[in-house]
Order: structure tokens, then sequence, then C-alpha cells
């Protein structure tokens, strides 16, 4: 399973393109999952459903099936956060997973970055960031520099980039 990261600051744009390049990746026949980060507590369930209850009354994880989805909820009460090798573990397999966030974590990422928010590239400090998707120029980065407004071209980038763009390559991945 090929890895790559969009990271950046807060209000980059990291969410609305990830939605972007989805779409495209799919068209292109590749199998795509996304992991994404949060800084702040999140919930996915509501009060008063059964799931709900469930957690509340104390189950560690609560599975919750239909015909359309499935969804694991793990309650980590006291337990630390998981590392983000431990959660790729849990994942299925597919031929590429994006993930939205974790900034810090050693693993290719594009870095996502506007000019209009003022805040710093972080690429210069960070030897894992292989490219910037920006909507502005930045003559003296030493990583390629993609037009943050092209998400065909940045999906052009990752694929070559994993190597999932080439055919003989394609022949080989891990999902039909």
């Amino acid at each position: 399973m090929k890895i790559i990261g969009l990271v950046g600051w807060s209000g980059s744009g990291k969410t609305t393109l990830m939605v972007e390049l989805l779409p495209l990746i799919r068209q292109a026949g590749i199998k795509v999952s996304t992991m994404k980060h949060a800084h702040h507590y999140f919930d996915v369930d509501k009060p008063g459903k059964d799931s709900h209850r469930h957690r509340e009354a104390g189950a560690s994880e609560v599975l919750i099936v239909s015909t359309a989805r499935w969804v694991l909820m793990h309650e980590s009460r006291d337990e630390e956060e998981p590392t983000i090798e431990s959660l790729i573990q849990r994942m299925t397999p597919v031929d590429l997973l994006l993930i939205e966030g974790f900034k810090t974590h050693p693993h290719p990422k594009i870095e996502i970055h506007r000019a209009s928010e003022g805040k710093p590239i972080l690429q210069p400090e960070d030897p894992d960031i292989i490219a910037v998707a920006s909507d502005t120029l930045l003559p003296d980065l030493k990583v390629p520099v993609l037009d943050l407004n092209a998400p065909g071209t940045i999906v052009q980038f990752i694929l070559d980039y994993t190597g999932l763009g080439d055919p003989h390559e394609r022949a080989h991945r891990i999902c039909p």
C-alpha cells in the first residue's frame, strides 16, 4: 500500500484538495482510502442512539453494520493516541492511502500552502515533504511546486511518485 500525506496549516485547504483528488484518483483505476487526524475531540455517534448508549455504558469497541457501510468505534478512554502505524495496520489494504494531517510523522507528504493565509512554508524544515501545492509561485524551494488549482496535475504527481501511474505497476497492485 502506497502512502502520501497532505499537510499544511489549519485553513490551508487540505480537506478541500482531498475531496478534489479522490474522484480523479478513482477515475485512474486506483483503489484509495483516507485517514484524517483531528486535533480536537470528535464524535461520529449521536446521543440516544443504541451505539452511543453501548459506548456510554462502557464498551471498549462498538461495531455498527448495515448493508451500506460499517464502522468500528474504539474508545481510547485512558489510552494514549494510537500510532499511525497501528492505525494503518487496521485498514484494509488498498493501492493508495491518503493521510490528512499527522504532519510530524515521517511519511511522504505534499504540503498545501496558500499565500493568503500568511503562514510560513513547512517544507524547508521537513525532509519528508516531497512537493508543495501552492496558489502562488515559490521559486526558491528544492522540491516540485504544484499548482494548487490544478488537482489533475497533483494526481499525476502522486501517481508518478508512487509508481501507480505506470501500467506495469498497476498490474501488480494489491487490490484489483
